[in-house]
């Protein structure tokens, strides 16, 4: 009896311990800022190809168009540093994945479950995608973020074409910035070897694919089901979730985005009391968004901070926030929370290779029933 108690003791205090270094090497993490080879130049980049679009809005008397197109320009993140021809043919056919993306989400915005589906599947088809093109980051997410985004938009017939081609507009205005910048750059700095196109054999690719339609699906589905005013941020942010390299990042990133929030949550409230008009506000998004692309790759939870402003002011900045703030701002809250904690499941069945070979074996059984 003793014997067993004292290993049980034993056992007891080895787990303090292992969670207890758990706890110092996550504390020491989170006050971590990673070293990044990256240049300014691209979250300056970035900033404008937001930011012009947004300002022309504001100037030519209509904001929801600059909103539009300045979500196009995003498409400036995905310049690799290659050479000008696979620089611009990347570009290029990452700016007709924006178009595509928008025109999906926007098609089957009329009906809220109709459009939960039609989301899961073109998160598996773009994922899929992006896979076997090996495809550097930010990766699937600005495509699915789009097509989220446009899935909770009033249908309208009408407006469709216009929507979809502005844009298109912000992607075409991103281009031309990147190519004279290339020109630019190509000859003060060395570029890297455009890279060997391989198919990737990656067995668990499908099964990737699948998990993340069926969560992205049942994130946006729930969204709708709880009646959110913007149900997409809550797909959106279970996406940025489950990209996490594995369980333990997922769950890092799940925390990270739950804090940032909280304290970007503060950062609003603070920058709304100021009563900014349209155009600060236009102004502040071009900033927000060059603080935003140097921190996301030295720390994701200070750059979360500043995520929770933009969002909100690209989200509401059409409206001249005529609502209740506080409402708005606590809505935008349990969103992002909701979202986090389902990217945080989603993440775990992500990275659990247990699950993926079960799931192997199964679709295996069932191929060899057929014949």
């Amino acid at each position: 009896m003793r014997l067993a108690l004292r290993k049980f003791v034993l056992l007891f205090i080895d787990i303090l311990d292992r969670i207890k270094t758990i706890v110092k090497e996550e504390f020491y993490l989170f006050f971590q800022l990673k070293k990044t080879e990256r240049l300014w130049h691209i979250p300056l980049l970035a900033s404008l190809c937001t930011g012009i679009p947004l300002l022309l809005g504001y100037f030519g008397g209509r904001l929801d168009y600059g909103v539009l197109a300045c979500i196009g320009g995003l498409v400036i993140l995905y310049m690799p540093s290659t050479n000008m021809e696979h620089r611009m043919l990347t570009l290029l056919l990452c700016a007709f994945g924006f178009v595509i993306s928008f025109a999906v989400g926007a098609a089957f915005s009329f009906d809220p479950f109709l459009s939960a589906v039609a989301l899961g599947l073109f998160a598996f088809s773009i994922n899929w995608l992006v896979r076997y093109f090996a495809l550097q980051p930010p990766r699937n997410f600005f495509f699915i973020m789009i097509a989220s985004m446009a899935s909770c938009m009033p249908f309208d017939v009408v407006a469709l074409p216009t929507r979809v081609g502005l844009i298109a507009l912000g992607t075409i205005f991103a281009c031309i910035l990147a190519f004279f910048y290339s020109l630019y750059i190509l000859r003060r700095i060395p570029h890297k070897a455009a890279p060997v196109f391989v198919r990737s054999a990656d067995r668990f690719m499908r099964i990737e694919s699948a998990i993340i339609g069926t969560f992205i699906s049942l994130s946006l589905l729930v969204g709708h089901t709880l009646h959110l005013d913007n149900p997409y941020w809550v797909p959106i942010s279970c996406l940025a979730v489950m990209q996490g390299l594995n369980v333990a990042h997922v769950g890092r990133r799940s925390l990270h985005r739950i804090l940032g929030t909280f304290v970007g949550v503060g950062l609003t409230w603070i920058l709304l009391a100021a009563e900014p008009t349209a155009l600060h506000v236009c102004i502040a998004i071009l900033i927000l968004q060059f603080v935003i692309e140097m921190l996301v790759v030295r720390h994701y939870a200070l750059a979360v901070i500043f995520i929770t402003p933009l969002t909100f002011f690209l989200a509401e900045i059409g409206s001249g926030f005529s609502l209740d703030t506080d409402l708005l701002i606590t809505a935008r809250l349990l969103d992002i929370v909701i979202g986090s904690l389902i990217g945080a499941l989603g993440g775990w069945m992500l990275h659990n290779r247990q699950l993926h070979r079960l799931a192997i074996v199964r679709v295996s059984r069932h191929r060899w029933r057929k014949r």
